[in-house]
């Protein structure tokens, strides 16, 4: 090997990263493959570059609670109020036929059913009020669905691809620093070129990656402040409902015993 030291401009940056021949894309194309084969059969990756994303990591798996309990409690909402009508109409069938029984029977057992039928027609009347703030509740839950958990949802993906990109990257600049020979003009210029792409990658990763982590951020304090609005007007509802109505209807039935 001779002794031959090259020089290299500093504008051969601009020209590595305007690099899109169709060898070049090929090769980028097929360590992004790889990663994404690696990731998805679940092989063990270089522990350095999954110890720097820890945190982004704990950021997704928030994000999957996020998402995954919101479907939940959207779900557990619409069961909710299934339950309530059901419950409802019974109760007031029932209370409709303590009241007829009870105007049949002219004994102090007749009162006590037309009372304990009163109570609880009233309490199917009241029951049905919950419908109210629990619909609202769903809608709620529903928007924020649709619209804040989609877009950040969105946003995870493009910083998933950009990872897989990145991560491509480095193995390719891997497998290439494995076979270099600083002597050699030709794989110096190869080991730039794709030094340069790690670069451009992972600048797009990066920048998608905080995109993520203030999104989530937000996303979950977004969530903290909708429970809290719509559960307080579910609980003002439900202290109605269980307020001091019911407990007149009680005493009167106390009395008529």
């Amino acid at each position: 090997m001779s002794g031959h030291k090259c020089s290299y401009p500093w504008d051969l940056h601009d020209r590595y990263a305007q690099d899109k021949s169709v060898v070049n894309k090929m090769q980028q194309k097929y360590w992004e493959t790889k990663q994404a084969f690696i990731k998805a059969t679940g092989k063990k990756e270089d522990e350095h570059v999954v110890a720097s994303d820890a945190d982004l990591d704990a950021k997704l798996e928030l994000f999957h609670s996020i998402q995954r309990t919101c479907l939940d409690l959207s779900k557990a909402i619409v069961l909710y109020q299934k339950r309530i009508c059901f419950l409802s109409q019974e109760e007031n069938e029932l209370g409709k036929f303590l009241r007829s029984q009870g105007f049949q029977d002219k004994t102090r057992a007749g009162k006590m059913m037309q009372a304990t039928g009163k109570a609880l027609c009233f309490s199917s009347q009241q029951r049905l009020a919950l419908r109210n703030p629990l619909c609202r509740f769903h809608q709620e839950v529903e928007t924020f669905r649709h619209r804040a958990i989609s877009d950040t949802w969105l946003t995870v993906n493009r910083m998933e691809q950009c990872r897989t990109e990145y991560r491509g990257a480095l193995l390719w600049m891997k497998d290439v620093s494995q076979e270099l020979d600083p002597d050699l003009y030709k794989q110096m210029e190869k080991f730039r070129k794709v030094q340069t792409q790690v670069r451009l990658a992972k600048k797009s990763f990066d920048k998608l990656k905080m995109d993520v982590c203030q999104k989530v951020d937000l996303l979950g304090a977004s969530r903290c402040n909708l429970l809290s609005h719509m559960l307080a007007t579910y609980q003002l509802a439900w202290a109605q409902w269980q307020g001091p109505r019911n407990l007149k209807v009680l005493t009167k039935m106390t009395c008529c015993c």
